[in-house]
């Protein structure tokens, strides 16, 4: 007899809880029926226990029953076991191939799994099938295969039929949020008031306005992240250290993500033993094309001691034919692509390759496969360079750090253990570009003989504080200009306005997008000052400054991110360039600009010590972390857990 069943109808990508729609399945059985509502009651009710325990007994009286692998499907991707969930719902498919919405479903697990293809294809299937449901339309298809503006204009299409779906909503802020990031914001703040259990949509709108330098609500908006944390919510765990939560909320909130939306399968893969006594590290990450990470590590990858190490990188990020990727290619023994592959994939190649460590690049940043680290591909799991902070959980074992970014008194903020190297943490490559050449002032609305000051961090650094502290200085330094990075187009015409309403003219800002990596570097040849961000101070733009001979005035705060700057500053000899507090910024920053013999000192130092500053001396970086991989194996093979680790400055 056909009866009314309950089906899993998932949330968008990062929802907390799982919705439903119903359909007509068909059930033998009135005690089938019972025990299919008995346990959608249950997890109403949140007793994921109780649900699955009738949906066992439903398919252990009958194993094809659909309606009971679906819902057992469910339970297992509510409590994110997406490879139980995977199969289960790949066995009603086999069952009854027109079910959109396990279609649906199973394309969430490829998407999170990283194979994009099979997701592509799921979607347009359910696509097929539900026309009419908005939250299944070719939109998420695109969005996996990287088209974001036709995954825009999908979901647009989707709210005509469905205004208030807040699955479209919030697809639509996933699609603009890197080209139009005011309307992604509005999306992302409209998917929230239509469904408040989308948490992570409430960051993300702010998130978003900060990309766009809207800071009408910001103090509003910093609050409320607070509050979520306080209250166990979700929250993007980047986005703490940009707004400056304290490193208790930080890691509360890494911790809450990890609980809430990543399974811990820390079954270890037992490497395969080898006679050459090497060991086998393996760096993991999206990143290594013509990115920010792959130009700070790509000579640490070739500056290894292959007598001791065998290098391997597994990347599950795209192919841009680029020259990076292709360097780092030749820099390490081993280059493994992963995209598309799931995580028992990924597992059965770290086993097959015998991998003793493995370094995690990316943590809480886009594209991250959290779902690899969860499942222990390696006896010893490291996290390193892309995400200042912690993880929360997890089978990771240490933290890459330093004395200044995580001094052994913050290890209460971390769950994995530091390893802090003698000087600082950030890895640089000694052969990046280094243009001699200036560029043309005119073509940048420069006067020829202005002082410029630069800061070019990512506008989603900036805050409303810092920026009125760099309209006093433009003010106080007659025919000063200031350079800002916009990559988007999003920032400047707020930042203009900003800059209006504290009585400094517009046009002393000018707007640079993003460049080849040499035309970037060479815009320093046109800065006298870098002025650094606060409290997620400068990593790469950092440093990039002070390879180019450029001075950089920085603040330092609690918390990795916010301590950055001080540590690349301590490591090429210029400490007297950190300050503690907003007014000490200000006038050490105006004492500069005002003193050209000092700061042509400061220039003249860079000059000097740019092939021996502990910053960018790669050979000595790769043995202090090398000697940290050591000990960590050490302790690995004695039987021991991780323990914090201080490495010497030598040997």
């Amino acid at each position: 007899m056909g009866q009314v069943a309950w089906q899993y109808r998932p949330a968008p990508p990062c929802s907390t809880r799982p919705t439903f729609t119903r359909m007509t399945v068909s059930v033998p059985a009135p005690t089938q029926i019972d025990l299919l509502r008995a346990a959608m009651d249950a997890y109403r009710r949140g007793s994921i226990a109780e649900a699955e325990a009738s949906c066992r007994d439903i398919l252990r009286g009958q194993p094809d029953h659909v309606g009971g692998l679906l819902m057992l499907a469910v339970l297992r991707m509510a409590v994110s076991d997406d490879d139980a969930a995977a199969g289960l719902f790949q066995r009603a498919l086999t069952l009854d191939p027109a079910i959109a919405d396990a279609h649906g479903n199973l394309a969430m697990i490829r998407q999170r799994q990283g194979r994009m293809a099979d997701t592509a294809l799921l979607f347009r299937r359910a696509a097929i099938l539900a026309p009419d449901i908005p939250d299944w339309r070719v939109g998420h298809a695109m969005l996996c295969l990287d088209r974001p503006g036709m995954a825009a204009h999908l979901f647009r299409s989707a709210l005509t039929l469905a205004p208030a779906s807040p699955a479209a909503w919030r697809g639509l802020g996933l699609a603009l949020r890197g080209t139009d990031p005011a309307q992604a914001a509005i999306a992302f703040d409209r998917a929230y008031r239509l469904d408040p259990s989308l948490e992570l949509a409430a960051s993300e709108a702010f998130a978003c306005r900060l990309q766009a330098a809207d800071w009408h609500h910001y103090h509003r908006d910093r609050q409320h992240l607070e509050t979520r944390i306080d209250q166990g919510g979700v929250v993007l765990p980047l986005l703490t250290q940009i707004a400056g939560i304290t490193p208790a909320r930080q890691w509360r909130a890494a911790a809450t993500i990890w609980q809430r939306q990543v399974t811990w399968d820390p079954s270890p893969t037992q490497p395969r033993q080898r006679q050459d006594g090497r060991l086998t590290v393996a760096y993991l990450s999206a990143d290594f094309h013509a990115h920010a990470t792959a130009y700070l590590i790509t000579g640490l990858l070739e500056q290894h001691d292959r007598s001791r190490f065998r290098i391997l990188s597994g990347c599950y990020g795209v192919e841009d034919g680029s020259e990076a990727r292709q360097r780092i290619r030749r820099a390490v023994d081993g280059f493994h692509i992963l995209r598309g592959l799931d995580t028992r994939q990924v597992a059965d190649w770290a086993g097959a390759q015998g991998i003793d460590i493995l370094v995690d690049l990316k943590g809480y940043t886009a594209g991250a496969r959290l779902d690899l680290l969860s499942r222990r591909l390696a006896p010893v799991q490291v996290a390193y360079l892309g995400y200042p902070g912690t993880l929360g959980g997890g089978p990771v074992d240490y933290l890459i750090g330093d004395p200044i970014v995580t001094p052994p008194t913050d290890q209460t903020f971390y769950h994995e253990r530091l390893a802090i190297l003698p000087s600082c943490y950030q890895v640089n490559d000694r052969d990046r570009p280094r243009p001699d050449v200036p560029p043309d002032r005119a073509a940048l609305g420069l006067p020829p003989d202005s002082f410029v000051f630069g800061a070019l961090n990512a506008p989603q650094k900036i805050t409303p504080d810092l920026f009125a502290c760099w309209m006093r200085l433009l003010m106080a330094i007659p025919d000063s200009r200031l350079i800002l990075y916009d990559p988007n187009g999003a920032a400047a015409a707020n930042l203009r306005a900003a800059a209006v309403g504290m009585g400094v003219d517009p046009g002393r800002l000018t707007f640079v997008g993003t460049a080849p990596l040499a035309q970037h570097l060479a815009r320093y040849r046109a800065i006298d000052l870098c002025l650094d961000s606060f409290p997620y101070t400068g990593h790469t733009t950092t440093s990039d400054a002070l390879w180019m001979g450029v001075p950089v005035v920085t603040r330092q705060g609690d918390g990795f991110a916010a301590r950055v700057a001080a540590s690349l500053l301590h490591a090429v000899g210029l400490p007297d360039l950190i300050t503690h507090d907003l007014a000490g910024y200000e006038a050490l920053a105006l004492s500069l600009a005002s003193d050209r013999k000092r700061l042509d000192g400061l220039k003249a130092h860079l000059e000097r010590v740019r092939g021996t500053a502990p910053l960018f001396d790669t050979p000595a970086f790769a043995r202090h972390l090398e000697r940290a991989y050591r000990l960590m194996w050490e302790r690995h093979r004695a039987g021991l857990p991780p323990q914090t680790l201080i490495m010497p400055p030598h040997d």
